[in-house]
């Protein structure tokens, strides 16, 4: 259990509230039980390296009051909009009998353990806080769902997780899941056989021959055609120089 220093504060406006938060000290506020409740100031520091832990407003503190001592739980923190900086406060009075709805978070342990993950399977979290009724003297730190021996398709629920006793969840009349051990949604394609790979090698071989010889069928025609037409030009050629000599051989001869 953290404990933590405080000193009782007599502020009054809005100034010296804020003269406080210029010299690093975050105003707070003790309520709960039957006693009233109480301005006090804590160090920012000390309360900035409190929040960073997960379970911040699930974990009871020892609050030290100028020389008394009494167990405290963070119920609420307000931060400064532009600096992200805590600014307030707020700690209830663990009073014993007492019974509180906490947000307590989820552990998942033994993950190298798990068949399913190492299959590639995939780890959905559905809850990673579960709200608990739970009495002020037994506050769990967190839930641990343990996943060794657990394979792709299994699911966790609420009742497969061990609370403490005397703690129920706030959501009752149903057995909800916290995670399930999901397939990975990548599937990889079976790779193909040896000869099935040579066929489809052949298949395009074959192709490519099959496109070469239509090309070289082609040229050749295109060649015949070319020599045809040569053909019948000299053809031409020659007619016409028949014609010629014997137009010559008509034309009379000139008289002397």
């Amino acid at each position: 259990m953290n404990s933590l220093e405080a000193t009782i504060r007599n502020t009054n406006t809005k100034g010296e509230v804020n003269a406080l938060r210029s010299k690093g000290i975050v105003p707070a506020i003790v309520y709960g039980g039957k006693n009233e409740n109480q301005k006090i100031s804590v160090s920012k520091k000390i309360i900035k390296l409190l929040v960073d832990k997960e379970n911040f407003l699930s974990n009871i503190l020892t609050l030290n009051i100028e020389g008394n001592s009494q167990n405290v739980l963070p119920r609420e923190i307000k931060f400064d909009t532009i600096t992200d900086e805590p600014i307030h406060v707020d700690f209830l009075r663990i009073v014993k009998g007492a019974k509180i709805a906490l947000e307590i978070p989820v552990k998942f342990i033994n993950n190298e353990k798990s068949p399913g993950l190492k299959r590639g399977g995939v780890l959905n979290i559905v809850r990673r806080k579960v709200e608990l009724k739970c009495p002020t003297e037994n506050i769990p730190d967190q839930l641990v769902v343990d996943l060794e021996n657990k394979d792709i398709g299994e699911s966790f629920k609420i009742s497969s997780i061990k609370l403490p006793e005397g703690v129920t969840p706030t959501i009752q009349g149903r057995d909800f899941v916290v995670a399930t051990l999901a397939a990975p949604t990548i599937i990889k394609e079976p790779e193909k056989p040896a000869e099935e790979t040579a066929q489809d090698a052949e298949g395009v071989e074959g192709t490519e021959a099959s496109a070469e010889g239509a090309e070289g069928e082609t040229k050749a025609a295109e060649t015949d055609k070319k020599e045809g037409d040569k053909k019948e030009v000299e053809k031409g050629d020659k007619k016409e120089g028949d014609k010629s000599k014997k137009e010559d051989k008509k034309a009379p001869t000139e008289k002397k």
